[in-house]
């Protein structure tokens, strides 16, 4: 059988233990994290002011808000994980293609993320004993890491490892904590901010207006908006991964609130201790370790950088935890549910993804690779589109549950398990946004302005077509379960 784990199966009432609570401090441990706090230099870099920046950041997180709020009833509703949800909208056999699409994303940025914690760590070992930045490397060059990096490496990943022990259903208290533990951190550095530039709200930073006008000023936007689009759109895939906890379906709804405003909130955060670090520093930084670096005027400073840098090292852990790990452990599972539950899949990620993907050569020698992961919401924006108009349109909000998990019932579709609407509608929303795909991947590609500017609304071109050619394919050649229910409502 191709079912058979109790990961898979719908969460029973007594598991359905989330609160509306539950999804703030989610979303809160999500935003928290260092990375957020320089969401608003890749877009200050196009040319564009900071009000704008975070205005596009809010409008971006609001947008796709809906979306994982709009999927997320689904699994608030009927309580299965992205992968089962996924054999309704693309087919038994099919979905497991999506789901493997899912799965590489997961891999990767955990790898990522995982390097970036071990930067938290060095952060930290360096403000408690500076000597650690003499440590000798003893790793040749083509290592593309030293041995005092490999050593904050493995400590973060030892340190980090027991989590991934503890079922995704009970993490709620280890967001909860990680809320109150990072918090304080950052507003230490705003005070820190504000503190040194009389209020922080008057730096060179935030006095600078937009650089760019017209129609470079209206491309920039829809880039930059396009790129907070693709931020979380990974989670509008799978976020049934964990609104199937919820014990109410209402309580997902407050999704729409705290994302826009946790991501906001930590974006003009990011932009005060940036104009902060600038002026006083000589040269525009926006990470805050890199902030950090430079608190070793005194011990009460280099304490203060210890402490941040052990809460983001934390806010690090968070993220991957519920960003890249579990989604990823989740589609282990259902590939392989003999072998691999939820907690044997954690371990699975954390060890392929922080160890054989090697992230640190990534990052040191594979920017058209880094460049490819980015880009990747070509392939989940129309995933979403297809899953969200399945629930919502075609199925008119009604899934047989049992059926999902028999490989020869109604969501087989036809022999090969592939629903082939849903197919054509997804290759179709992709295809056109390979060319500027191409270019964002490697300068090199030339591409026709035209094909640049539709990259530049690739998320929403793939949500949006996929979801009107899925609805327009269904409606013409609808799926055999729909024509009878149609047949059955007509009295036929």
């Amino acid at each position: 059988m191709l079912t058979d784990s109790a990961d898979l199966e719908p969460t029973p009432p007594e598991q359905q233990i989330w609160h509306s609570l539950n999804f703030v401090t989610y979303w809160l441990c999500d935003a928290i994290a260092p990375g957020n706090l320089r969401l608003g230099s890749s877009i200050v870099t196009l040319g564009l002011s900071w009000q704008t920046a975070i205005g596009i950041i809010t409008l971006g997180h609001f947008l796709v808000s809906l979306a994982i709020t709009a999927n997320g009833i689904v699994g608030a509703r009927l309580h299965i994980p992205y992968t089962i949800q996924s054999r309704a909208s693309f087919g038994f056999f099919f979905s497991f293609v999506v789901v493997f699409i899912r799965m590489l994303v997961g891999l990767f940025w955990y790898g990522i993320n995982t390097y970036n914690g071990a930067l938290c760590v060095r952060a930290v070992l360096l403000a408690i004993w500076p000597s650690f930045a003499n440590v000798p490397n003893h790793l040749p060059e083509s290592a593309n890491i030293t041995t005092q990096m490999m050593t904050s490496y493995i400590i973060y990943f030892l340190v980090v490892s027991p989590f991934h022990y503890i079922h995704p259903r009970k993490l709620k208290w280890f967001f909860n904590m990680k809320v109150l533990l990072c918090l304080p951190a950052i507003f230490g550095m705003l005070g820190w901010a504000c503190n040194e530039t009389g209020g922080g709200l008057h730096t060179t930073l935030l006095e600078r207006g937009n650089t760019i006008s017209g129609s470079k000023y209206g491309w920039a936007f829809m880039s930059a908006l396009n790129s907070m689009l693709g931020n979380y759109g990974t989670m509008a895939v799978n976020i049934n991964d964990f609104a199937r906890y919820s014990r109410k379906t209402r309580s997902v709804f407050v999704q729409i609130i705290i994302i826009p405003l946790a991501f906001a909130m930590m974006a003009f955060w990011g932009v005060i201790i940036a104009g902060a670090a600038t002026d006083l520093y000589g040269e525009e930084i926006w990470d805050p370790l890199t902030v950090l670096s430079h608190w070793t005027g005194s011990p009460k400073a280099r304490a203060g950088a210890a402490f941040c840098g052990l809460a983001f090292a934390l806010a690090q852990l968070g993220t991957n935890l519920s960003a890249n790990c579990i989604s990823a452990a989740n589609d282990l599972n259902a590939m392989f549910p003999r072998y691999i539950n939820l907690r044997r899949g954690s371990y699975v990620v954390a060890f392929i993804g922080a160890w054989a993907l090697t992230p640190w050569n990534i990052l040191a020698s594979a920017s058209a690779l880094l460049n490819f992961m980015d880009g990747y919401t070509i392939w989940l924006a129309p995933i979403t589109g297809v899953l969200l108009c399945d629930y919502w349109i075609v199925q008119r909000q009604s899934y047989v549950v049992p059926e999902l998990y028999q490989p020869d019932a109604r969501y087989r579709y036809n022999r090969f398990g592939t629903n082939w609407r849903a197919l054509a509608a997804w290759c179709i929303s992709w295809i056109p946004l390979t060319p500027g795909f191409a270019h964002a991947v490697s300068s090199s590609n030339t591409v026709t302005s035209g094909a640049l500017h539709l990259y530049y609304l690739s998320y929403l071109f793939g949500l949006v077509t996929s979801a009107v050619l899925y609805v327009s394919l269904s409606s013409v050649w609808p799926p055999p379960r729909v024509r009878k229910s149609a047949a059955d409502a007509a009295g036929v």
